[in-house]
């Protein structure tokens, strides 16, 4: 089976809500290539090797969460390490979609969201504010936690180191907020909402102490591991819904 790469483009602009957004790149298709797409890899990141795993398996499209333009790196030539990113997709007719935080923000299959279930938690609502759009998911553990617990069973679901920062009185985590990757500033959204705990992906020197001396607990698991989930739930919908052929192209980015 295939799809028409206008018919994949419309419907990952309906599923993921991509006009809702103001990011910091564009969503949606970042290179142009074949009209008819059979294969599709997916991955966390557009990079010089996610792009050559998608030629040598064949795919006509890669879907990627992290794409190639940011309004924070500004323009950028068309050499060096770039262009080995985007040169092996062009020669190969491949098409890149790229979508950021209307994945991670997405209820049903974005980062924080799928990270939220597999840690047990239920009752899931849209929590985090940027520019006005939520990014992520609040909700509540299935039983209260200690840090430690929860520390262990996040390294568990990441298969990565997780920090914690964990305030000196050691109260138990019930109600936790998530928006995955580098969202490591927002911690002060759980604390001003009342939250026990804030899962990131990173976590900075000061983010350490400032948090825990609030009284929040706060967990960074990585930003690749965090963030790997989402993608994985949208390619389960696009092999369901468009009845075509998929893959995961994994990472061994440690960050």
């Amino acid at each position: 089976m295939s799809v028409t790469r206008d018919d994949l483009s419309q419907f990952f602009d309906r599923l993921l809500r991509v006009s809702e957004f103001a990011d910091y790149g564009p969503n949606g298709l970042q290179i142009e290539g074949t009209d008819r797409i059979e294969r599709i890899a997916f991955a966390v990141s557009a990079t010089a090797h996610s792009a050559r795993i998608a030629v040598e398996q064949k795919a006509q499209a890669l879907v990627v969460h992290h794409g190639l333009f940011w309004s924070f790196q500004g323009p950028k030539t068309l050499t060096g390490p770039f262009s080995r990113r985007v040169f092996p997709l062009v020669r190969h007719d491949i098409n890149l979609f790229a979508y950021h935080l209307p994945l991670d923000a997405h209820l049903e299959i974005g980062n924080a969201a799928c990270l939220a279930r597999k840690v047990g938690m239920a009752e899931l609502v849209s929590f985090g504010d940027h520019q006005g759009c939520p990014t992520g998911v609040r909700g509540k553990l299935g039983q209260p936690m200690s840090a430690l617990a929860l520390q262990q069973r996040l390294m568990a679901v990441l298969d990565h180191p997780v920090m914690v920062a964990a305030p000196e009185n050691g109260q138990p985590i019930s109600q936790v907020g998530i928006i995955t990757g580098g969202a490591n500033r927002d911690w002060v959204l759980a604390l001003r909402v009342g939250l026990d705990a804030y899962i990131t992906g990173e976590m900075s020197e000061h983010d350490w102490h400032d948090s825990q001396e609030a009284g929040l607990h706060m967990f960074a698991g990585g930003h690749n591991a965090t963030e790997q989930f989402g993608i994985q739930a949208l390619m389960a919908r696009v092999r369901e819904q468009c009845d075509v052929d998929c893959f995961f192209i994994p990472s061994e980015n440690p960050a």
